[in-house]
């Protein structure tokens, strides 16, 4: 229910004078929470989280044969 009172919130608030890029973000956010749903955001959440183990991992294998 909140959502909803957001978007309206939003476009009353849009008006004549346009939207600044933080209130287009957050339209964004909503319209894809609502599109996709929560398991969406987990989703990419998880995908980036394992793509920061292997660069991680791939940065210290660096390390590790140039300091040798």
């Amino acid at each position: 229910m909140a959502k909803q009172r957001d978007v309206k919130k939003s476009e009353q608030q849009i008006g004549k004078r346009g939207m600044t890029v933080q209130e287009a973000g957050s339209r964004g956010g909503l319209a894809t929470t609502k599109s996709h749903g929560k398991s969406f955001y987990q989703e990419i959440g998880h995908r980036g989280g394992a793509k920061v183990a292997e660069l991680i991992k791939k940065g210290k294998e660096a390390s590790k044969v140039g300091s040798e």
